[in-house]
């Protein structure tokens, strides 16, 4: 079995988990924020969106150079359109995966901030940090909003005290 199916598997099993948890944001709670310095439901909510479309970039690429300046984030307005964009990003992401090779797996990855490199790691490695772990440390936030919200949480690694919980 390749490394990418291994990877593949992993990311469609996070990407499930991660959908349920999206699926559960109340609409009229997208502007809630848990603190001032947190981000709004939404915008928190759009983030973990567009976290799997970054798979092509790392993966296709040598590098990539964000310009925080230049940034203007994406912002579901809806449930529906939410969803959508997830499900799309996913799509994409699992489209790489399939056509990539093993050895890409070793190649080097830079991340640069306003043409500075910040890091450079083996592609294997960005996938599961800078790209995974990341969708995970943001589901993670989501589901901590869903709870002061009064949403019912979902079963993520085990049961949630929402469904079959303890």
């Amino acid at each position: 079995m390749r490394m990418l199916d291994v990877l593949a598997q992993e990311f469609e099993r996070e990407a499930a988990v991660t959908r349920r948890v999206l699926e559960r944001l109340p609409e009229e709670h997208y502007g809630w924020k848990p603190h001032e310095k947190s981000w709004s439901a939404a915008g928190l909510a759009s983030h973990l969106t567009n976290i799997p479309g970054w798979i092509a970039p790392c993966l296709d690429q040598p590098e990539l150079s964000l310009d925080p300046a230049a940034r203007s984030p994406w912002l579901a307005a809806n449930r529906a359109e939410l969803l959508a964009k997830f499900d799309e990003n996913v799509a994409a992401g699992q489209a790489c995966l399939q056509r990539q090779s093993d050895t890409a797996l070793g190649e080097p990855w830079t991340l640069k901030m306003s043409g500075r490199p910040v890091f450079t790691l083996p592609k294997a490695a960005v996938l599961r940090s800078f790209v995974f772990s990341h969708l995970i440390h943001h589901r993670g936030q989501l589901s901590v909003y869903l709870r002061l919200l009064n949403a019912p949480v979902p079963s993520i690694y085990g049961p949630s005290a929402d469904e079959g919980g303890f």
